[in-house]
């Protein structure tokens, strides 16, 4: 190594501590920082949040429905799936996503095996089901 390129490496490294020695500091207005802390606040006091579900089954048939989301559940395992009871009908959904596209994949996997699936919008999905997803 010549002392040129030995000069050109020890500067660099001077350069790299002193960068790495320096710090940051960002100054906020106490308005915003309060709009900051409201936000905070107000959004860890929701325990749902809006999103999408696949549903994959609506009948009368009760047995129908039990049946289907056993099946379901052996074959997805790693999948939410969930009914509910809208008089007449008991409709089996599945998953619990926040954004449209997401669910869209979904249903497109599904869509291999089960016949008749769509979206629904869900305005009550616990933040919990999005954070431990599959």
């Amino acid at each position: 190594m010549t002392m040129k390129h030995f000069s050109f490496l020890l500067a660099c490294l001077l350069v790299a501590a002193t960068l790495c020695a320096q710090s940051v500091q960002v100054k906020l207005d106490p308005a915003v920082e309060q709009m900051v802390e409201q936000y905070t606040e107000q959004n860890q006091a929701l325990s749902t949040v809006p999103g999408w579900r696949v549903q994959i089954l609506a009948t009368t048939d009760r047995q129908r429905l039990e049946s289907v989301r056993q099946s379901f559940q052996y074959h997805y395992p790693n999948i939410p799936v969930d009914w509910e009871h809208s008089r007449p009908y008991y409709k089996l959904q599945a998953g619990a996503f926040s954004s449209k596209l997401d669910a869209l994949r979904l249903k497109f996997v599904l869509s291999r095996e089960y016949e008749g699936l769509y979206l629904v919008r869900d305005d009550s999905i616990s933040k919990w089901e999005l954070l431990n997803y599959y």
